[in-house]
């Protein structure tokens, strides 16, 4: 079991794990060896509760597949080992992150000096703009 936070964690065979060759430079060492990983998860086998998955869909965008998986692909390091660490590690910290409810805006109005003080700058501006028009001669 991976623990997530004290109260989740989800079962290591829910994930799935495939070894592919990473693309990028690494000469002739990337066409032999098979060091990327892509890790699967469906989020519907974790026991989430409603808002958080919503959140976790939404946290996931392009990753999610339309039938509810996860998909985490890792070529950060040249060791498959380290690889396999990195993709957990950003999964645990996608779930963290959908567990963490936003905190509700609270709306608030803006006060009497800083409304004066738009207000002024507002008049500032606008004699700035008029100074700035051409002067008319009556003559013409």
């Amino acid at each position: 079991m991976i623990r997530i936070t004290p109260t989740l964690s989800i079962d290591e065979r829910d994930i799935q794990e495939e070894f592919i060759r990473a693309s990028g430079p690494g000469g002739q060492h990337v066409n032999k060896v098979s060091t990327a990983v892509r890790l699967r998860f469906d989020i519907h086998r974790a026991s989430l509760p409603e808002d958080a998955l919503e959140r976790l869909k939404h946290l996931a965008g392009k990753r999610l597949t339309e039938e509810g998986i996860l998909l985490i692909q890792a070529q950060r390091f040249r060791a498959q080992e380290r690889n396999r660490q990195d993709a957990l590690e950003r999964l645990i910290e996608l779930l963290r992150q959908s567990l963490k409810r936003p905190r509700a805006r609270r709306r608030t109005r803006p006060s009497l000096a800083a409304k004066r003080r738009r207000l002024n700058q507002k008049r500032h501006r606008s004699r700035i703009k008029t100074l700035r028009r051409g002067v008319r001669r009556e003559d013409e």
